[in-house]
């Protein structure tokens, strides 16, 4: 397969609060140095890292830094990183909205950018001019965009607007259009940027279902910068995870939430045991310990074979207490698995009285447990009364799971928590 885009030591500089180097004598220097004496730009060595958390000493900052990743033809990645870690700058080179300070970029075919709310569209013309508009710019004809008109149209929701000024749009409704447009004029390249998010849950499907359409079915390549991880799942085969301008990894889209996931995470942090997770419990608790599996550490494996898994609360309480324990089991993006709740559907309600308390459960695990990562939450309450104590992501599980004959690993992604057997029919 042939290489869509490929980056090659991508950097990009800027200064912090001017346009420009800030000074006519500064300005000269630069253009002295890189178009009379043939150097590199001597204000690309006093730059920092883009770090917005913390307040450096240098005015330069590096939003990009040595960017290098290839991008095959009819790819889906995915771009994933917090704000400020240089998603949107990427795309803007790629788009050529702006220029790189170092590093080239080698792309083959069209590009239909979606970047922000109202990119490319001219407020006082209307839906339909702007149309023609972002298909001139393009390289299209008139008749070929005539052809994609009331595809476009159909698709956006937009028919009724369709002769009104575009600056009479809600920020949804642009969207919608400019994600038609820039979906639709044939781009070989469709890069679209965290803008979908404006847009309702409705849209937001037909705009995942047609950039599926586009990869799949045309071979087309796509590029989603998206903080919403589900879509990023579902929709992306590759992921590249950026954090202040550089990759730190580029694979799968499951290893590129993994590790998005883990950037500052409650889990991430410097919590060694279960307990630092606590968020809430009455004040006439005190909790000594939560272990799981006989251990207090937030990270710990679970085999294949393992039939249970035991977690065991202790500490004491000045006042008595009716209670159920929750445990839910998560995947990576917080979507619930599986969870054991027997306060709610069997009415299992236990008491501890005055003094010291252990609260214990042991949860039969499926026959079946697929390779993956699990979070887990713990809760103790009163059902439908109130809560006691609230642990949320407080334990990490790397499930050693099962492969197939082939020795394919089984993914929580796609496969679920769990493998299911089918009972015999007396």
């Amino acid at each position: 397969m042939s290489t869509a885009i490929e980056f090659n030591n991508i950097s990009k500089l800027y200064r912090l609060g001017l346009v420009s180097t800030g000074t006519l004598a500064h300005d000269l220097k630069r253009w002295w140095a890189m178009n009379i004496q043939g150097k590199e730009d001597p204000y690309l060595k006093i730059g920092e890292t883009n770090d917005r958390s913390t307040k450096g000493e240098s005015e330069y900052v590096w939003a990009l830094k040595d960017i290098d990743f290839k991008v095959e033809q009819g790819d889906v990645v995915g771009i994933i990183g917090k704000n400020g870690a240089g998603k949107s700058t990427l795309l803007k080179i790629l788009s050529k909205v702006t220029a790189p300070t170092t590093g080239t970029i080698k792309a083959k075919g069209r590009i239909g950018s979606l970047l922000e709310v109202g990119t490319g569209f001219h407020p006082e013309m209307t839906g339909r001019e702007n149309i023609y508009l972002n298909g001139a710019i393009l390289g299209m004809t008139k008749p070929e965009i005539t052809r994609k008109l009331d595809e476009i149209v159909d698709f956006s929701g937009c028919e009724r607007y369709i002769d009104t000024p575009v600056k009479r749009y809600s920020s949804g409704m642009m969207v919608r259009l400019g994600f038609a447009v820039a979906a639709h004029l044939d781009p070989e390249i469709l890069v679209v940027d965290e803008v979908l998010a404006v847009g309702d849950a409705e849209f937001q499907k037909k705009a995942i279902w047609k950039m599926q359409d586009v990869s799949m079915g045309e071979g087309r390549t796509v590029l989603f910068v998206s903080h919403n991880m589900t879509a990023v799942r579902n929709l992306c085969k590759k992921g590249v995870v950026l954090e202040n301008g550089r990759i730190i990894l580029e694979g799968t889209q499951n290893e590129a939430i993994d590790t998005y996931l883990s950037i500052d995470s409650s889990i991430a942090k410097a919590n060694k045991r279960i307990i630092d997770s606590i968020t809430m419990k009455k004040s006439y608790m005190d909790i000594e310990s939560i272990k799981i599996n006989n251990t207090d550490a937030v990270e710990s494996v679970l085999v294949s074979n393992e039939e249970y898994l035991n977690v065991e609360i202790v500490g004491k309480t000045t006042e008595p207490f009716s209670y159920d324990l929750i445990v839910t089991f998560k995947n990576t993006s917080g979507t619930a698995l599986a969870s054991l709740e027997e306060g709610h559907y069997k009415g299992a309600i236990k008491k501890a009285g005055v003094g010291q308390f252990s609260i214990s459960k042991r949860i039969k695990l499926p026959k079946y447990l697929s390779k993956g990562t699990c979070v887990l939450d713990i809760v103790l309450h009163h059902p439908n009364v109130e809560y006691l104590l609230q642990c949320p992501n407080c334990a990490t599980l790397y499930i050693d799971g099962n492969y197939d004959g082939f020795g394919t690993p089984l993914s929580l992604s796609d496969r679920g928590f769990c493998g299911l057997e089918t009972a015999k029919i007396d």
